[in-house]
């Protein structure tokens, strides 16, 4: 995700696993494990949550469930999942802008 181009951003979680050359078995879940540590590194460190990069080939446009229960836990979000697509949206956002600061 580091070195990707802006307009390949987002990407899915797949992409994330051939990206790092992962092979099955259980793959995404290697890498939405890896993504919650980096979530709490992000949120520990006051940056915008890199792991907001990536998303679900089937959640249109969003995180799977485990990235907004992560955001809860970590405080980041909060409980109200009503809120939750417009401050994932605005995360994503920061976390595009903070690659090219």
């Amino acid at each position: 995700m580091a070195n990707a181009p802006r307009d390949a951003l987002p990407m899915t979680y797949q992409q994330v696993a051939n990206a790092l050359g992962l092979t099955p078995p259980r793959t995404i879940q290697r890498v939405a494990q890896a993504l919650e540590q980096l979530m709490e590194e992000d949120v520990a460190a006051g940056r915008p949550m890199v792991a907001a990069l990536v998303v679900s080939r089937q959640g249109a446009g969003l995180p799977a469930a485990g990235f907004f229960e992560q955001a809860v836990a970590l405080g980041r979000f909060p409980a109200e999942a009503r809120q939750h697509e417009a401050l994932y949206i605005a995360e994503r956002d920061k976390a595009l802008e903070s690659r090219h600061a």
